[in-house]
């Protein structure tokens, strides 16, 4: 029976992960699932918000895989507002990353900050404490409220 709790764990990991992406899969669902099920929270956290981490950062990746010529070419944005745009994103706006976690809007967050080349260490943090925040409020809201409404 050990062996097949690992599945719970590598699963939340996997759904976290595409939940991260443009998939509409809801990792949530799983997570408080989980939960239920009795699993350990420590580790239903940590499978949870590496997953959705990861996720995210593949998010910056292929944000950074886009030009910035091609702002400038088919939106005809001028080349000097992309730069400073991309300066004070560089370091400020990388704290964004924290935000990638709200459903819908954070995809595009990781996105943008890919594509301008937003800090990768300040994006790394920023991202995983976003991520980490989520699942400790619904692993809270799980303990104080929600578990006492299912059946």
């Amino acid at each position: 029976m050990e062996e097949y709790l690992a599945y719970g764990y590598y699963g939340l990991f996997s759904v976290s992960f595409l939940a991260a992406t443009i998939l509409p899969i809801s990792s949530e669902v799983v997570f408080i699932a989980l939960l239920s099920a009795e699993f350990n929270p420590l580790l239903l956290l940590f499978s949870a918000t590496l997953g959705n981490w990861i996720g995210g950062m593949t998010n910056y990746y292929l944000g950074y895989l886009g030009k910035i010529e091609w702002i400038e070419k088919y939106f005809h944005v001028p080349l000097e507002k992309i730069q400073k745009i991309k300066e004070k994103i560089y370091n400020k706006g990388a704290f964004m990353a924290f935000f990638c976690f709200l459903p819908a809007v954070g995809d595009i967050i990781g996105f943008a900050l890919g594509f301008m080349r937003a800090n990768i260490l300040i994006v790394n943090i920023s991202m995983f404490l976003g991520k980490l925040f989520r699942y400790i409020v619904l692993l809270y809201a799980f303990n104080h409220g929600i578990k006492y409404l299912l059946p």
